[in-house]
């Protein structure tokens, strides 16, 4: 018994190791074969309650050890969100595999394989679209280093990635067991390498291309709070030496989140705060013909008489809202704003707000009764009709679908404007940019990033990295990156992948129902 349950943790480990490859900086290629002993440890259970239990537990142990190992980072900005994100991102995965160990002791083994891939998806594609959301650990997510594997992102997205591990996986187990699928085995697997590496070699440089410019201030975030304890003064007059670094040509130039208004409000009624005046004049003075494009916290105030949203606080009389905003002065004096949509959880938002009341406290501090900032009701474009730029700030890099309605929208090219400071020197970063090569292979559109205290740079249609300036650094850096118009699949359609496998979860739970029901009465064996 011994033997058997130190085996069982053997397996488990195995099982983490290679989930958490691709977010530690290694590959997610192990990802095919990651989940393989966790079927391993499913087969050696038969069919009683005590064995699901039991399972249960091997799986959770697995599935939290892996949010935990790769995502451990979050509590350095926001403790609620670390252990919200945490305990779901384990839980969902480990009720598709209970799921997939459930119907595999009372059903054909090809139902219980169905049932797996259809729940495993299934339960991302929830967590990307509920309120708690957190998808960082979506399987697709792990290939974000091996770009040359997943060039045909741009028909599936990340969940397409997500149905490869799942489909290798179960081929992989059954290789185990019949010699017979060895060879689908290899197919599976190689194909899409290679299909991907054909794709990289084939690809077409576009013929338009634009000059763009990122600034990275590096203001630190952890563990000190210098971001927020410089005077703005200082903090504009950093920014304005840096802009004029930039190329006086550049069409766009890039500054990272929450860039202006860390210390004083910027009030978007009237627009006279010092920072925007200072910036205003530094683009009039500098760029010929550009943009500067940067982060700013931003409020709101609703006069008198006028419906404030669910997310406005109070302060007396007065009713306000709290942004995350992105702000774009253009040539002629032009100027344009748009709020952050997809908010994080914990720091920007609470989810489910009437469920969760017994932090109210939160609820009051983060917006009205809503318990959030205040937010958009849909994305858009920044530049000019003929060169249409997207804007995702922060957290919206990491939603596929979300980020491609930029594109959908008109984006030729696409900018990330973003703070990882609040993660010190961690994986967290890392992924984050990484994530932003996903993200160009997807809708192949170029990315321009800017991060406050890094990883800024530039990311080509091919999710390649062009040039990029690293931790924990103060710069300026520029290059023409190329202009994209084809819309890809993806960009067309979203998580189609996602949705085809909600129906397929649904099939699969109606048959293993019809099923039981044939059975029971003796109309199957």
């Amino acid at each position: 018994m011994q033997n058997l349950i130190r085996n069982r943790f053997l397996l488990v480990a195995l099982t983490v190791l290679m989930l958490s490859s691709g977010w530690l900086r290694g590959t997610g290629l192990t990802l095919l074969v990651a989940l393989v002993p966790l079927l391993i440890i499913s087969a050696s259970y038969d069919d009683s309650r005590r064995s699901f239990w039991r399972m249960a537990g091997w799986t959770t142990l697995a599935m939290l050890l892996w949010a935990v190992i790769t995502c451990w980072w979050i509590w350095n900005s926001t403790p609620v969100g670390a252990v919200v994100a945490i305990i779901v991102t384990a839980l969902l995965p480990s009720l598709a595999v209970l799921f997939y160990h459930f119907v595999s002791k009372r059903a054909p083994r090809s139902l219980a394989y169905c049932s797996l891939v259809g729940a495993w998806i299934a339960l991302e594609y929830f967590y990307l679209t509920t309120e708690a959301s957190f998808p960082w650990l979506a399987l697709g997510n792990g290939f974000a280093t091996d770009i040359w594997a997943v060039q045909w992102y741009e028909f599936t997205g990340v969940f397409g990635g997500s149905l490869w591990v799942l489909i290798c996986n179960i081929l992989f187990f059954e290789a185990l067991r019949a010699r017979s699928v060895r060879r689908a085995v290899a197919g599976v697997a190689v194909v899409p390498v290679a299909v991907s590496v054909a794709m990289l070699l084939g690809a077409k440089e576009c013929d338009e291309r634009v000059k763009i410019s990122v600034v990275q201030p590096n203001f630190a975030c952890f563990p000190i709070d210098e971001k927020f304890d410089l005077p703005d003064e200082i903090q504009d007059s950093i920014f304005r030496a840096l802009v004029e670094q930039c190329p006086s040509d550049s069409r766009f130039v890039l500054l990272p989140e929450t860039a202006l208004g860390a210390n004083s409000a910027i009030w978007e009624n009237n627009w006279s705060a010092a920072a925007i005046h200072n910036m205003r004049s530094v683009q009039e003075s500098h760029l010929t013909d550009g943009s500067v494009i940067t982060g700013a916290s931003t409020l709101r105030m609703y006069p008198m008489g006028v419906a404030a949203s669910a997310t406005a606080r109070m302060r007396g009389m007065m009713r306000y809202d709290v942004y995350n905003t992105a702000l774009e002065f253009a040539p002629q004096g032009e100027f344009d704003v748009r709020h952050k949509i997809k908010l994080v959880v914990g720091a920007e938002k609470v989810p489910y707000p009437k469920l969760m009341s017994f932090i109210s406290g939160l609820i009051v501090e983060l917006g009205g009764s809503s318990g959030q900032l205040g937010v958009d009701p849909a994305p858009k474009n920044f530049g000019s009709e003929e060169l249409p730029i997207g804007v995702a700030i922060c957290y919206e890099s990491v939603y596929g679908e979300f980020y491609s309605e930029f594109v959908r929208r008109g984006a030729k090219v696409m900018s990330v404007i973003t703070n990882d400071g609040w993660w010190g020197k961690t994986n967290g970063h890392r992924q984050h940019f990484s994530y932003s090569r996903l993200r160009a292979i997807e809708t192949r559109r170029s990315v321009a990033r800017s991060a406050n205290t890094g990883i800024s740079g530039f990311i080509d249609p091919q999710g390649r990295v062009i040039s990029s300036i690293g931790w924990d650094e103060r710069g300026v850096l520029t290059a023409e990156v190329p202009v994209c118009t084809r819309l890809t699949l993806y960009t067309r359609y979203g998580d189609y992948v996602a949705r085809l496998c909600c129906y397929l979860l649904l099939l699969c739970t109606l048959y293993y129902i019809a099923y039981r029901v044939r059975r029971r009465n003796h109309l199957v064996d």
